[in-house]
């Protein structure tokens, strides 16, 4: 291609929306790296201004009246019409340096740094390789840790998308921002809040009492378990298919416990609750997404002035949600009066805080609005009789910077709290039976509670975030853009039900799954739009995982089983 074929091109996209990588590959089918090399040129940017596609999590300054865009802008410049049903044609990365726009060699150099930590920091943890302990202790401890990373790197590669895919597919956060916050905040999770007491059978799933006095062979079930779970998460991060990793670990620890244990072993009520789950959490999320994404349009975008209404109801919604959580997920004491009265002061304090950002922020674009009034070719079509599910035409121009702008903070504020309390409840999946095995190892008893030292906890947290780092971006793909596309009020109506739903669920002891409620709550959104919004291609997909995951994970566990209590005759 020659550059001034390029030049004639590219003048004719100059208004569209659609980004111009995925367009010109598109409609000219140029190879990534052409698009790339002519995109990243100087030919590029002196006659294509391009638009970028998602907005920064830096606060504005000043300096943005000088011709810098808001965030609110440059959001809003993605999604123009997208209301109205159009979407964008998202590629899905096909590597780590694809996926944070670096360079092959750099890509290359993380990984390595990656795998000589992961070799390199048992050595380091003195609570569990201490200078006193046979070496054939050592050197199994040294597996054991091993195996548990495996597991927790591939919890980070598929089940962090949880907290971080919606708010990448709307546009909210890009992906290396989302990586870095998710890293930090899965990382503090699991070190602050993973339960520092766990129980060897994991989720009521096993009979303890059945493997009294045969350690070796629950050693050798519970690292069989790590392993099997972690191949199946392995193979499902590969394939872009969210599955859930509490189920992954279930399945595994079933399949060890029906065969070398019998059909005592095994809890099969417990079982049966997990598995309504996959009924049950789609369905709660899509029908509390598709509620509040309804209310969203009927509130807010039916409103004579719909910044306004949607800088109005987030300090609102805020208020509701921070209570709501600190009194149910994190009370702060134990008097009923005085752990609601301290709901109530965060609930408060978050509302501020989140006023104040959203005026500080877009202070100069809802004062546009209000002094100005609307333009009427931004107004949307009033009707003093619009109903619940009246299909609403969204705000344009001013108003559609003002919404989006406000959701995104709304969106980026919710990501962060359900990553870092995936952290610390997810951890849990790979750290348990890991502290299991090593309570064997050091002379524990297999059925009973074992305190989990920080240095464990911390080695999970690292696990999650190296999984997320390397392969985190295929499954955030498959819930930020291959369901159905978002957008900021969208991606925040789905995170916004699926972490009540998770919640509230989780309270009431109902079986529940986040990974499932996520996914339904995604397609909520889509439904809400009309059924033709959501690709029935991807959804089948998706469910077909999640209906093998627990036999699958089963046959993994036997099979691991069976070569590791081989390997483990020779040791003990």
């Amino acid at each position: 291609m020659t550059s001034s074929y390029f030049l004639s091109s590219t003048k004719q996209y100059a208004t569209t929306p659609e980004p111009l990588f995925f367009l010109l590959r598109r409609r000219h089918h140029l190879p990534r790296h052409r698009v790339l090399s002519l995109l990243s040129s100087d030919i590029g940017e002196a006659h294509f201004p391009r638009k970028p596609s998602t907005f920064s999590l830096q606060l504005l300054r000043p300096s943005q009246r000088l011709g810098k865009p808001s965030f609110a802008t440059t959001i809003s410049s993605s999604f123009e019409g997208e209301e109205e049903g159009e979407q964008r044609q998202d590629e899905v990365p096909e590597g780590m340096a694809e996926a944070f726009h670096i360079s092959s060699s750099t890509a290359t150099a993380i990984s390595v740094l990656i795998a000589v930590a992961v070799l390199s920091f048992p050595l380091l943890m003195k609570s569990q390789l201490g200078a006193g302990a046979p070496l054939k202790s050592r050197a199994l401890t040294y597996a054991t840790l091993l195996f548990g990373f495996y597991m927790a790197w591939n919890i980070g590669a598929n089940d962090v998308a949880n907290a971080m895919g919606t708010s990448v597919g709307s546009g909210a956060l890009t992906l290396r921002q989302a990586v870095v916050t998710a890293g930090v905040l899965e990382f503090s999770g699991a070190l602050l809040m993973g339960t520092h007491v766990t129980s060897t059978m994991q989720k009521g799933i096993l009979v303890a009492g059945v493997f009294q006095g045969k350690d070796s062979l629950l050693f050798a079930g519970l690292l069989s378990s790590l392993a099997a779970a972690g191949t199946w998460l392995q193979i499902a991060s590969y394939y872009g298919w969210p599955v859930s990793t509490t189920h992954c670990i279930v399945g595994s620890m079933v399949g060890f416990g029906l065969v070398y244990g019998g059909p005592g072993a095994v809890f099969w009520t417990s079982l049966a609750r997990v598995m309504s789950s996959w009924v049950v959490s789609p369905l709660m999320g899509a029908l509390v997404s598709f509620v509040v994404y309804k209310c969203i349009r009927r509130f807010v975008y039916s409103a004579p002035n719909p910044g306004q209404a949607a800088a109005a109801a987030a300090p609102v919604a805020v208020f509701v949600g921070v209570t709501a959580i600190s009194f149910v997920a994190f009370p702060l004491s134990k008097s009923f009066p005085l752990a609601v009265a301290q709901a109530l002061a965060c609930g408060t304090a978050g509302a501020v805080l989140v006023n104040r950002i959203i005026w500080k922020q877009l202070g100069h674009l809802l004062d546009k609005a209000g002094s100005s009034g609307m333009e009427p070719k931004e107004a949307p079509a009033l009707n003093q009789n619009v109903g619940f599910l009246t299909e609403i035409a969204g705000p344009k121009g001013t108003q559609l910077e003002i919404v989006y702008g406000v959701f995104g903070y709304m969106q980026v504020l919710s990501a962060c709290f359900m990553s870092f309390a995936h952290g610390g409840n997810d951890v849990s999946n790979a750290i348990g039976p890991l502290a299991g095995a090593l309570s064997i190892l050091h002379g524990g008893a297999g059925g009973a509670e074992i305190v989990i030292p920080t240095d464990v906890l911390a080695w999970g947290g690292f696990g999650i975030v190296a999984g997320l780092m390397m392969w985190g971006y295929r499954v955030i793909a498959t819930i930020g853009k291959k369901i159905t596309e978002l957008t900021p009020t969208r991606g925040f109506a789905a995170e916004f039900a699926a972490a009540t739903v998770v919640l509230f669920a989780s309270k009431l002891g109902l079986p529940i799954s986040a990974t499932h409620t996520l996914v339904g709550a995604v397609m909520g959104v889509g439904f809400a739009r009309g059924l033709n919004s959501v690709r029935a291609e991807t959804v089948r997909e998706i469910v077909a995982s999640w209906a093998v995951t627990i036999p699958v994970g089963a046959f993994f566990a036997v099979v691991y089983t069976w070569i590791l209590t081989k390997l483990l005759s020779y040791v003990f």
